[in-house]
């Protein structure tokens, strides 16, 4: 089968696990300390704290604004941990509907959701294609609330010139397998406020004030305060290492999925009912996925299924599940388009052959269709 998704890695991920391991220091430590550095600078944030995960990044932004019986506009059209981060911290989420076409949070619907009740807007960079950040972030100062951008999918990405997660107050991003930089799993919060960013290192691990390998540098001291109950969601140095050499070809995967999107687009252009992803003037996409939409997107997807390739459905919205059903609300859009929505390979290392493959088999299905149709 051809995988939606495939992490790529060259013989550096190797060779610095084995530095690490070779130390004796696996901990949160210097490769920690230096991927973070890595992701501030290449960011464009002051501050950035390698976490276990995006999740636990989300978590403790909302930790930070203190948002307990507060409402976040949301979007439903996202993975769970977006939302479920919003309860963690005792939150009410207000699913905001979304564009039809970019499948990000439709800004002109967002202000009239605001209340005096309202503390924080989250948004999440469908697919690593920017928000509309100009008018969401003026809405945001407008009503004095605070901007969480939720960039799992937008390492690389671009609103008008600007990283994705440069912009609004946090913002949380993933290295999960399937991400653009991999670690197998982890994450990193950014902000550029002073305050928030010493009590993320304290909320990351325990609670604690000062951290293992702190109090290993220069004259070892085993005391520590623990300040408030904290979480044990802090990088390792293992993972930190691994996300050390991703960094070094990231720019090239990148441009890697930029070539395979373009050439998906090029040839899937006029194929049967198939609407593509659009780019807007203000974005530049990490092209962490390339969604299709289509009225026959279970069938297609069996047709591809037994044709030897794996597709994926992005999302299920989260406002139809069990458990957000007391914070639903209708998503006309929403509530459309994710039948319509296809997830197809997108990979750095996807060769001509596979990618020629899947376009193929989606121009004979609609071939197929055309002539039992006759």
């Amino acid at each position: 089968m051809i995988p939606v998704f495939r992490p790529y890695t060259t013989g550096k991920e190797i060779e610095y696990l084995k530095e690490v391991l070779d130390s004796g220091w696996w901990g949160p430590g210097p490769k920690t300390r230096e991927f973070e550095e890595k992701c501030a600078g290449y960011i464009g944030t002051k501050y950035a704290l390698g976490l276990n995960s995006a999740t636990a990044a989300l978590h403790l932004a909302f930790k930070c604004l203190d948002i307990k019986d507060k409402e976040v506009i949301t979007p439903s059209m996202t993975f769970v941990s977006s939302n479920h981060a919003i309860l963690y911290c005792e939150g009410i989420p207000v699913f905001c509907d979304i564009e039809p076409d970019t499948l990000n949070i439709d800004a002109e619907k967002m202000e009239e959701l605001i209340t005096a009740n309202t503390k924080a807007i989250q948004v999440v960079h469908y697919g690593g294609r920017a928000c509309n950040m100009d008018k969401i972030m003026a809405i945001a100062r407008r009503h004095h609330l605070f901007v969480v951008e939720d960039c799992a999918h937008a390492f690389g990405g671009e609103h008008n010139g600007k990283k994705l997660g440069s912009i609004g107050d946090f913002a949380c991003f993933s290295f999960h397998a399937v991400k653009n930089l991999a670690t197998g799993d982890g994450g990193v919060i950014v902000s550029n406020s002073d305050d928030w960013y010493e009590r993320l290192k304290q909320l990351r691990w325990m609670g604690i004030t000062k951290d293992t390998f702190n109090r290993n540098i220069g004259q070892y001291s085993w005391f520590y305060d623990v300040v408030e109950p904290g979480f044990k969601y802090h990088m390792n140095d293992i993972t930190a290492a691994i996300g050390l050499a991703q960094f070094e070809k990231l720019e090239w995967m990148n441009e890697q999925r930029k070539k395979w999107s373009d050439y998906y687009s090029e040839n899937l252009k006029g194929v049967g009912d198939i609407e593509l992803p659009p780019i807007k003037s203000y974005m530049t996409p990490s092209y962490h996925n390339y969604v299709i939409k289509t009225d026959y997107r279970d069938d297609l997807q069996e047709y591809l299924r037994k044709n030897g390739i794996s597709t994926g459905v992005h999302y299920y919205p989260n406002h139809l599940f069990e458990m957000y059903k007391p914070f639903s609300m209708r998503l006309p859009v929403t509530e459309a388009v994710w039948k319509r929505v296809l997830t197809l390979p997108l990979y750095p290392a996807l060769t001509n052959n596979e990618i020629d493959l899947v376009i193929n088999t989606i121009k004979n299905y609609y071939n197929n269709r055309k002539n039992n149709s006759n």
